[in-house]
């Protein structure tokens, strides 16, 4: 279903396709806004590809395979949706949407993997927080009716100082998300855990999500911010390839091992959106 959608995305045009737009939150002019560009269709085909691998490889299922499989596609349909979000109030629902299905699939089975279930919510969770406070002052700022359009937030300029608040705030969401160093240690304990399906689902397209929201958002409607933390980013990035790297060759439990190296790959996506360059950012979006 997700190619036949996607195939009607013309290519060469550049501008934002498949649009929808309803009102759904009357009181703050909220609106349900969708629609698709060259980033998000890439994401879109990504997450339909791993969600029917992760589909396949978990059967059968002989454990509440009706529950397993309804998580999935829950999961499967708050990503498509957040990835094709226009409104940045959606965004962030979706975001957080994500955290009932992950926590409950890895926490199906019990025992040690009750423990990594509840760290992984610990962890996003209070980056969420960040994320909430960085969403509510971009929607209330220089405007005496919030709006969360990404088409005028995009536009929407902001003093040096809050914008690198606003910034640092996302950021921290996104390090948990993708994850960065030192915040990784939650994928180490799911990855260990989770069933293999699972750890497809986490390194194919949860790891993404964390990436796409830095471009989307930081890059997008924060560039000024974006220029003065490009090249920590690229520090970053390099650090973590090599520590990740290293680290991944002395794991003996292999799903444990495909984590790190996870994160590591994830440092070569950090390197690409921080060099500010259209060769690094095709780079990390490839």
């Amino acid at each position: 279903m997700t190619y036949a959608f996607c195939y009607h995305f013309q290519l060469e045009d550049p501008l934002i396709q498949l649009k929808e737009d309803y009102k759904w939150i009357d009181v703050f002019d909220f609106h349900w806004r969708l629609g698709i560009d060259g980033l998000s269709l890439g994401s879109i085909l990504l997450t339909g590809f791993i969600t029917t691998l992760a589909t396949l490889a978990a059967w059968p299922i002989t454990r509440n395979s009706r529950l397993f499989y309804f998580l999935v596609l829950t999961m499967y349909s708050g990503q498509i949706i957040l990835f094709s979000s226009r409104d940045l109030l959606l965004f962030f629902i979706m975001w957080e949407l994500e955290l009932i299905p992950v926590y409950l699939l890895l926490s199906m089975c019990g025992g040690g993997r009750l423990y990594s279930a509840t760290k992984f919510i610990l962890y996003t969770a209070g980056g969420s927080i960040f994320f909430l406070i960085g969403v509510l002052g971009m929607g209330l700022y220089g405007s005496n009716e919030p709006g969360l359009d990404l088409e005028r937030l995009i536009n929407q300029s902001y003093p040096a100082t809050l914008e690198i608040l606003l910034y640092f705030g996302f950021h921290i969401a996104y390090a948990i998300k993708l994850p960065i160093i030192p915040l990784h240690t939650w994928l180490r304990d799911t990855h260990g855990e989770a069933h293999y399906s699972t750890c497809m689902l986490l390194a194919g397209i949860l790891l993404k999500m964390g990436a796409y929201g830095l471009i989307r958002i930081n890059m997008e409607l924060l560039p000024h911010a974006h220029y003065l933390f490009s090249p920590w980013l690229v520090i970053i990035g390099a650090i973590q390839i090599i520590y990740a790297a290293s680290t991944s060759l002395g794991q003996r439990n292999f799903k444990k091992r495909i984590a790190y190296s996870s994160v590591s790959h994830m440092g070569f996506i950090i390197i690409g959106i921080g060099s500010i360059t259209n060769i690094g950012l095709n780079g990390a979006i490839l």
